[in-house]
């Protein structure tokens, strides 16, 4: 579980988005919203809240493997967060670009964890595709 995705924390969030993509971009702005409220779940140590911004049928893949679908993904994070907190540490991103790809987007990030047991860092590609209820991470491959 080293792979942390790209969820979560946007400390730089703004910076990638306005430099990735054009301000007018209601995609980017929905992406970007998505992305604070579940790295606020992260840092909480609120799964559900860092889960929401996962499709139902959302895929996974880390150094374990893949996984399949958002429960799944969620069993695969759920040990990390233990009382009221995250053993982890805190989560940040560096975006580092959004791409549009029909009506979904792809966004490349690095992402930090720090005050944990030890730093850890990597990267993750994203796949947004805007559902009903917002835009959500459909493929998710973090390393």
């Amino acid at each position: 579980m080293r792979g942390v995705t790209m969820m979560a924390a946007l400390v730089a969030a703004p910076a990638m988005v306005q430099a990735a993509t054009p301000a007018s971009d209601p995609a980017a702005a929905g992406i970007r919203a998505a992305m604070l409220a579940s790295a606020a779940g992260w840092n909480a140590g609120d799964l559900n809240r860092f889960m929401a911004i996962y499709a139902p049928d959302a895929i996974f893949v880390g150094k374990r493997g893949l996984i399949k679908g958002k429960t799944a993904i969620a069993d695969n994070y759920r040990r990390s967060f233990v009382d009221s907190g995250n053993s982890r540490g805190t989560l940040r991103f560096d975006f580092l670009d959004l791409k549009r790809i029909g009506d979904r987007r792809i966004l490349f990030a690095r992402w930090m964890l720090s005050g944990g047991e030890e730093e850890e860092s990597g990267m993750t590609t994203l796949v947004f595709e805007r559902r009903a209820d917002g835009w959500k991470i459909v493929a998710d491959h973090s390393s």
